[in-house]
């Protein structure tokens, strides 16, 4: 399986960016989807996860309300959509494919791991 991470850039405070993570081999529909992200000095953190069929979700408290996970599964896509940025979002983010149909919080849940990409948000 490999994940193909899109979508990253430079965004002033409060506005939107949406990243894109597409998979390609293995069978995307069974497994749960996460995002972490990674910010400088700092270890990396889960931040949303959904699982396989996109039925249940859950956000990290510091992104709860301002960021959305979705995933097509038709696409072999997961989608970040995040708002209201702030500075302390900068960071690489990586999307991660669970093992089981339902997500972990914790990284050692996750099999296959995309790239990354930087998200920096300007003040």
């Amino acid at each position: 399986v490999q994940l193909q991470a899109s979508g990253g850039g430079l965004v002033q405070a409060g506005g939107s960016v949406r990243l894109s993570c597409a998979a390609s081999g293995g069978t995307f529909s069974n497994h749960a989807m996460g995002w972490f992200r990674q910010a400088p000095g700092k270890e990396r953190e889960f931040v949303t996860g959904i699982n396989y069929n996109g039925g249940h979700t859950y956000y990290s408290a510091s992104v709860r309300g301002r960021f959305t996970i979705s995933r097509d599964n038709a696409k072999n896509t997961v989608y970040l959509q995040m708002n209201s940025l702030k500075p302390e979002d900068t960071a690489v983010y990586y999307c991660a494919q669970d093992k089981a149909h339902y997500f972990s919080t914790d990284a050692d849940g996750y099999i296959y791991w995309g790239q990354g990409t930087q998200v920096t948000v300007s003040s």
